[in-house]
């Protein structure tokens, strides 16, 4: 899952050059982590549909901050753990074909859901975060 904002660098070196780099960065740092928690349970509620053992509920992850180095932070939300859910998932997301037959799973397209919805979520909390650099 992306999300891109058209005029970022733009905005960021202007923050940088009004507040400094170190305090744009903590802020910037902070507001991804909180993100990544937000989306974290926005895909646990998503996926709770199909859950029988919580094993894919269990091992949804974020990553740390990531891509530094190029300028653009990341984090990443999947699946990560024991059971190796991840492998799986894309079953329970598209469907699948057995003997013969084409499967729905009650939880299909749960994760796509949980994607939209997160962007909504992204934004807001970039929104958030610029206010709260502008004070």
């Amino acid at each position: 899952m992306s999300i891109s904002v058209q005029g970022q660098a733009d905005i960021l070196r202007a923050i940088e050059a009004k507040l400094g780099k170190s305090r744009t960065t903590r802020v910037v740092n902070k507001a991804l982590r909180d993100t990544g928690d937000d989306i974290v349970e926005i895909v646990k509620d998503s996926v709770s549909s199909y859950r029988k053992t919580g094993a894919t509920y269990d091992e949804v992850v974020k990553s740390g901050i990531k891509g530094a180095a190029r300028g653009v932070k990341e984090i990443d939300v999947g699946w990560r753990g024991d059971k190796d859910r991840w492998r799986l998932v894309h079953l329970n997301e598209f469907g699948y074909t057995r003997f013969g037959k084409y499967v729905r799973p009650r939880g299909m397209g749960a994760v796509q859901r949980a994607a939209d919805k997160s962007k909504e979520t992204a934004f807001k909390k970039m929104k958030d975060v610029l206010e709260e650099l502008g004070r």
